[in-house]
């Protein structure tokens, strides 16, 4: 006779959550492959999914069961960031921006802007940053304060604002972006302005607690906004992670969250770093909109990982009039194919996956580097012909970063440039410490500091000022 098992109402009840559970993580599988379901009266919940959880999800998808190691930054480990030049090019050559999928060259500027431009595009699109969706939800920007300051000795109005990304379709997923505006008060026209990718205020005061002083006659990390000010020119300050989460776990919540209703992502979804490009743009509608702005000069900037969120805008929204990229390092302007520092691996791994496409983890686990269809070089050719500086500190505190690397992407991209008629860096010869090369329209700068964008701010105005013109200060 079979056993009968008594179930009390508590049982019951765990059982359903048990059964509840299982229904999600099975949906959850199904929304990387089939995408978000149309919403419904009711619309479920987002999907909670840890980033562990997520990176295996798409693992799955994939079908590839282990990922190479990143590199460890303690130099002691068998696994350590190699850091020796020698050891660096282990590839022969680097994907030519100046060649069609079919072999044939690329010879004119407009065979470079109908064919080969958007080959290149949809290879970062499908295999690096992944696709952000052809529509995406208004913003609507509330101005919450409006403030006359001192900034230094320099007068300024601030204007803080929120981006209320319209959810109607989705409401149980919340955008708020976070935007601060400063403008010289004493401005009489709309003036330039350089728009910062930064850490929240809260997350830098965290870090400078645990950060050593600086040594004597360091510049300050606000020195640039005063620098800036001193041009005539107005600054503003965008927060990505309003935008989107910086962790996997975030990837049904943010945008990305909100336009596939919660589910997982697809393998050619759109990562964080298009996330907060996006975000740049729509801060970039605001100014379009604000008469105190010159929204044909505003200029970008991001250090480590916003310096690839920085160049990751400017590539593909050709708004944008000029970009300073400070020590991006991989998945920025350092070239994948060159082994110093940090290396694809820890970019695949679950602590960084979630600013790339879903397909980007294939190259670090059956793919290589060299199956990569397009490198660096290739992302800052998408920005040409406007301006790029990039920058980064000295291999001792900034190694990581790889200076070398994104040197040698800057003048990879060169031959694009020269193709539209603008100048290249003038060298492939990487320079010495401090050696500031901004005759052409991609300039680089690696300076004696670690891993702060500081020390080149003033070389990047300087820079800047070639392109961006505003009314001096009064």
């Amino acid at each position: 006779m079979p056993y009968l098992v008594r179930l009390t109402p508590r049982s019951i009840a765990w059982l359903l959550g048990l059964a509840l559970v299982a229904l999600c993580v099975h949906a959850a599988g199904r929304g990387g492959e089939q995408g978000a379901p149309a919403i419904a009266d009711n619309p479920p919940a987002p999907v909670q999914l840890t980033a562990a959880q997520d990176h295996q999800r798409i693992m799955n998808l994939l079908h590839i069961t282990a990922i190479r190691r990143g590199a460890d930054g303690d130099p002691n480990s068998p696994n350590a960031a190699n850091y020796d030049e020698s050891k660096a090019n282990v590839y022969a050559s680097l994907p030519d921006p100046l060649v069609l999928k079919d072999g044939k060259k690329v010879t004119s500027a407009d065979i470079w802007w109908k064919q080969r431009r958007p080959e290149i595009v949809e290879d970062f699109d499908r295999e690096i940053y992944g696709r952000a969706p052809q529509a995406t939800p208004k913003v609507n920007w509330e101005v919450t304060s409006t403030t006359r300051e001192m900034h230094e000795e320099f007068p300024v109005i601030t204007k803080k604002l929120v981006g209320h990304v319209d959810n109607s379709s989705y409401p149980q997923i919340a955008v708020d972006i976070q935007l601060t505006l400063t403008i010289p008060a004493n401005a009489t026209r709309p003036v330039p302005v350089i728009m910062e990718l930064s850490f929240s205020p809260e997350f830098l005061a965290a870090l400078m607690k645990r950060m050593p002083p600086p040594p004597p006659g360091a510049p300050s990390p606000t020195a640039w906004q005063g620098q800036v000010l001193a041009k005539g020119w107005g600054y503003a300050i965008l927060i990505p992670t309003s935008v989107q989460a910086d962790n996997g776990a975030g990837l049904t919540q943010g945008i990305i969250g909100l336009v596939n209703k919660g589910q997982p992502r697809k393998l050619d979804g759109w990562g964080a770093l298009r996330a907060w490009a996006w975000g740049a743009s729509r801060a970039l509608d605001y100014f379009e909109t604000d008469k105190s702005v010159d929204a044909k000069q505003v200029g970008l900037e991001g250090h480590s990982r916003y310096g690839k969120a920085a160049l990751v805008a400017m590539a593909y929204d050709s708004r944008f009039a000029i970009v300073y990229v400070s020590s991006s390092g991989e998945g920025g302007a350092k070239l994948f194919r060159h082994d110093f520092g940090e290396q694809i691996g820890n970019v695949a791994g679950t602590g960084e996956y979630h600013w790339m496409a879903g397909n980007f983890i294939k190259y670090d686990g059956p793919l290589t580097v060299n199956d990569l269809p397009v490198d660096a070089h290739e992302l800052i050719s998408l920005c040409a012909p406007r301006p790029v500086f990039i920058g980064g500190g000295a291999a001792q505190g900034d190694g990581w970063a790889d200076a070398k690397g994104m040197f040698l992407a800057a003048a990879g991209a060169g031959p694009v440039y020269k193709l539209l008629g603008k100048m290249d860096l003038g060298t492939t010869e990487f320079p010495a410490i401090e050696t500031a090369l901004i005759g052409g329209e991609i300039a680089f700068r690696q300076h004696s500091g670690g891993h702060t964008p500081a020390p080149n701010w003033a070389t990047f105005l300087s820079f800047a000022s070639r392109y961006i013109k505003g009314a001096p200060v009064n």
